[in-house]
Parts: C-alpha cells; sequence; structure tokens
C-alpha cells in the first residue's frame, strides 16, 4: 500500500522569538522542504500553512500560520512534519525511500529471494541498500544501475544482479 503523506523532517526545536521552528530535514537536500506551501502534522491529518521557509546550516527554519509566538513554538518539538505525495511526485526512475522499504528483494536471473529492503543508507557517491535475509543476516548491495535491475513498488519488489562476489562472503 503507498502511502499517500510521507515523512520529511522532523520539528528538534524553536529558533527566536516569533514562533519559528528548526527542522531536520528528511529529505535528499534541505531545500527541498522550501518548495511547500502546506505541511502536514499528525501523520498527515493536520495541514500547517507555510508562511515562510529558509534554510540555515543545514536544517530548515520554518515559519508555520497560527504560531507567533515561542511559547507555542515549543508546542511543536518533536513533532514529525509530512509531505502529501501529491505535491510532489518523483521524477521517472526516481524513489521515495519510504515506498522502497520493505520491498522482496530478489535475483533478477533466477529469482532467488535475498530478503527485505530494509533501509536507504545515503554514502555521497550512490546509495546503499540495506537487505535482511530470512534468516536475520544483514545484506548490503550498492543502488547502482549495474546492481539494481528493477524497481517494482506496485507489486512490491526489487529485482537486483549482485556484483561477483558482493554476497558470497556473507556468513
Amino acid at each position: 500500500m503507498v502511502k499517500r503523506y510521507l515523512e520529511c523532517g522532523k520539528i528538534v526545536s524553536t529558533h527566536g522569538v516569533r514562533g519559528e521552528v528548526k527542522v531536520q530535514p528528511w529529505c535528499d537536500t534541505p531545500d527541498f522542504l522550501l518548495n511547500f506551501k502546506t505541511l502536514y502534522l499528525d501523520q498527515g491529518s493536520r495541514p500547517v500553512k507555510v508562511e515562510a521557509a529558509r534554510i540555515h546550516k543545514g536544517m530548515v527554519l520554518l515559519k508555520v500560520a497560527e504560531i507567533d509566538t515561542l511559547d507555542a513554538a515549543v508546542t511543536l518539538r518533536g513533532q514529525i512534519l509530512y509531505i502529501d505525495r501529491e505535491d510532489a511526485p518523483p521524477e521517472e526512475g526516481r524513489f521515495f525511500i519510504q515506498d522502497l522499504l520493505g520491498l522482496t528483494v530478489v535475483d533478477a536471473d533466477d529469482d532467488t529471494i535475498y530478503g527485505k529492503l530494509t533501509d536507504v543508507i545515503p554514502t555521497g557517491a550512490n546509495d546503499v541498500y540495506e537487505i535482511t535475509t530470512p534468516e536475520g543476516k544483514t545484506l548490503l548491495a550498492p543502488a547502482i544501475p549495474q546492481v539494481v535491475v528493477e524497481t517494482d513498488v506496485a507489486g512490491g519488489s526489487l529485482r537486483i544482479r549482485p556484483l561477483k562476489g558482493l554476497f558470497d562472503d556473507a556468513d
């Protein structure tokens, strides 16, 4: 099932005395959050209007409607922010991490099931997929075109072709 509201960051503290909050972004880049006029709290059930947003030291400073004092901003600390998927359709061939988590990872050549995709680790050069086997072991696979053959979010699978030696030493 594809979730309509996607986690995009966490309100970690306040900023100043006029109701701004500091958001730790959970996006590829902090500026992604600058594109939204509405964000959501409470797993998407409570919309909040964004009055202003800017980047400061890798964080996003956010001013939302009806939060005009430090005391009001403090009440938002620790809350998770969400975006509506319809406000941010991914580019062709790109996916939201939340859509990838839980996919069954299958060998593209012989249909061997490696396990479930349990994490996506950004490394700078490329992401690394963490796969948890049915036995509970962890496998790591680079998210590169030579390895990832097909991503089928709707079908619940990720087909890969591991590079020679990638999983051979997985004890």
